[in-house]
């Protein structure tokens, strides 16, 4: 009887200890977020100011590509305008990045062979699922994100007017807007992170040896090994983010609207040619591969300052 009454504290200890650590997990994984966030946000509006231009009645196009709507940007808004609608930004990437990056590990550990290995299509699904987990606070964050951080333009291109807050956004979209384009959302973040967590992997051990003779990464090889995994995932998942965008997004008078997944890919081939899928990419890549580098090296440098009690 005392057997079972000692096997039940144990297994109630290490249900705890779970609990605990996924805790720890996830707040180290908030201020890693915040701090990548915050780095390349600038990148991130510009990323979305580009990705936004769509056909209109008039032909003009505001900018001529990703610096000259950056330098348009500081020249009409000031610097701070490239600033514009980080506060949402920092309350739903703390989560956002916190959850992908515990659902991540979890799945990792329970895909691993009894050997302790994990197979590249379990890595994959690994991070599929963790890009899949975050999508609840990824879409709100993103459609009020991205609605600021437009309101400069419309602000020049529509006389009259009137910038609206987060919360105003938030009030007006209310719970199943704050939704709208989560299917794109799903669409352009669950292939990310099933390419980026596998790539970022492969990148510390095949190429810096990570775990060889027990080395372990300083942090420039973390930052590399990030930083470069983030390229072939932010470039290959532009298309879906571009749909996401524009279906996000209010069209302006005379701008182009868009129903769902398929109206906007058919008419932005039609309209514009396959090349707008790539809209932003540059600026996408040059935001995302630095912003995840920078927040899995905050990350894995956190969890060594910090590391969880055994």
């Amino acid at each position: 009887m005392s057997n079972d009454l000692s096997m039940k504290e144990k297994d109630n200890m290490s249900m705890i200890k779970r609990g605990l650590q996924s805790g720890y997990h996830f707040g180290i994984g908030s201020v890693a977020g915040a701090i990548g966030a915050t780095t390349v946000y600038p990148i991130d509006l510009v990323k979305t100011r580009m990705q936004n231009q769509r056909k209109v009645a008039s032909g003009k196009i505001l900018y001529r590509n990703s610096w000259d709507c950056c330098r348009q940007v500081i020249r009409n808004e000031g610097f701070f305008g490239l600033y514009r609608g980080l506060l949402p930004q920092l309350i739903g990437v703390a989560p956002e990045k916190a959850i992908k990056l515990t659902v991540n590990d979890l799945m990792r550990s329970l895909f691993k062979d009894p050997s302790g290995n994990l197979a590249v299509p379990a890595e994959a699904l690994a991070g599929g699922l963790a890009g899949m987990s975050q999508v609840i606070f990824t879409n709100p964050l993103e459609i009020v994100k991205i609605r600021l951080q437009v309101q400069g333009e419309a602000a020049r291109l529509v006389p009259g007017h009137v910038r609206t807050g987060a919360v105003q956004i938030v009030q007006e979209l209310g719970l199943k807007g704050l939704y709208k384009g989560s299917r794109a959302c799903f669409l352009r973040d669950i292939p990310f992170s099933a390419i980026y967590f596998t790539a970022y992997s492969h990148l510390k051990s095949d190429l810096f040896g990570e775990g060889r003779n027990g080395k372990r990464l300083g942090p420039l090889e973390l930052l590399a090994s990030g930083t470069l995994a983030g390229i072939p995932a932010a470039y290959l998942a532009t298309p879906a983010d571009v749909i996401k965008t524009r279906l996000q997004v209010v069209a302006l008078a005379g701008q182009q609207t868009y129903h769902g997944i398929g109206d906007a890919f058919t008419k932005i081939l039609r309209e514009e040619g396959a090349g707008a899928f790539f809209k932003g990419g540059l600026a996408r890549v040059f935001r995302s591969s630095p912003q995840f580098g920078i927040t899995l090296l905050s990350y894995e440098l956190i969890q060594r300052l910090v590391p969880f009690p055994e």
